[in-house]
């Protein structure tokens, strides 16, 4: 599963940015990966995995601004057409898992 985030914060007032800048940080410390300007993903193994992060990032949210949260599958998540651009090779993002014992 894939847990998509996108959010649209105010940065007028140094408190709105300090609070930017706070839950920017929460985001990259839960292991979201940015894929464009506010919008943010992170793979979950399940739905109660993700909807533990749904409940973290309830605590963590700044109280100004709009923040959603939407949780696809893999599968929907591989359907993505990228119109115009290219996916970006510099981040790794993919679902195979490398275990040592």
């Amino acid at each position: 599963m894939r847990t998509i985030l996108f959010f649209d914060l105010p940065s007028v007032s140094y408190y709105d940015q300090k609070n930017y800048r706070k839950f920017h940080k929460f985001l990259l410390q839960e292991g979201f990966v940015m894929m464009q300007e506010s919008v943010y993903s992170k793979i979950c193994l399940d739905l109660k995995q993700s909807k533990f992060l749904y409940d973290r990032i309830r605590l963590n949210v700044p109280k100004k601004g709009l923040v959603q949260v939407l949780t696809i599958t893999e599968r929907q998540y591989s359907g993505i057409e990228y119109i115009i651009g290219k996916k970006s090779s510099t981040v790794i993002d993919d679902t195979e898992r490398l275990v040592i014992l």
